[in-house]
């Protein structure tokens, strides 16, 4: 009897692979060999999921857009309760991806941001995602801030965040300096006194 592959597993323990070589090499150290070696899967295996090394990358970029986006609701519905505002904190903080937990994860996400500025389908993909966060953003800053531009706030807390992280990850400053600062762009955007 033939052995049934789980293909969409599979394709997902392949972008694992792709994701912790872009961890310890960036995107150009890369390489199909390597991915199969390090998903311990054969060269063929990788070729039947993906037909080039530029699907296999827009699939792992994928990946780890959806991973954040699970992470960043399971964080917001622990809370199920909490107010438009502290929402909107919680989805910052677990974006800006400032833990020593998600470090590997904040490295990944830069890579494939670097490559997107040569890649337009990873750019796509970018853009798809920041659009879908800027646009829940801009909707809990319009409950939370009605008197702000919610758009403008959206797009400066989402830069704000990108930043941060680089920041972090070139240990320019800390994660705890990091939240502070974002903390900080928060309380002024409430109109509140800095804690």
């Amino acid at each position: 009897m033939p052995k049934l592959v789980d293909h969409e597993g599979r394709r997902r323990q392949i972008a694992d692979a792709v994701c912790r070589l872009a961890e310890e090499r960036g995107l150009e150290g890369v390489t199909l060999r390597d991915v199969a070696a390090r998903a311990d899967v054969s060269m063929g295996a990788v070729q039947r999921c993906f037909r080039t090394k530029d699907e296999m990358l827009t699939f792992a970029l994928t990946y780890i857009g959806e991973r954040v986006t699970t992470r960043v609701s399971a964080r917001i519905s622990e809370s199920p309760a909490q107010s438009a505002r502290t929402t909107l904190g919680h989805a910052a903080t677990e974006l800006s991806l400032l833990r020593q937990e998600h470090r590997a994860e904040a490295r990944v996400w830069l890579a494939f941001l670097a490559q997107a500025t040569v890649s337009r389908p990873l750019a796509e993909i970018l853009r798809a995602n920041y659009t879908a966060l800027q646009e829940a953003f801009t909707a809990l800053l319009a409950q939370a801030a009605p008197e702000a531009d919610a758009s403008l706030e959206a797009r400066t807390l989402l830069a704000l965040v990108d930043g941060l992280t680089t920041h972090v990850l070139i240990d320019h400053i800390s994660p705890a300096a990091a939240l502070d600062v974002l903390d900080h762009h928060l309380c002024r955007l409430w109109g509140e006194p800095q804690q």
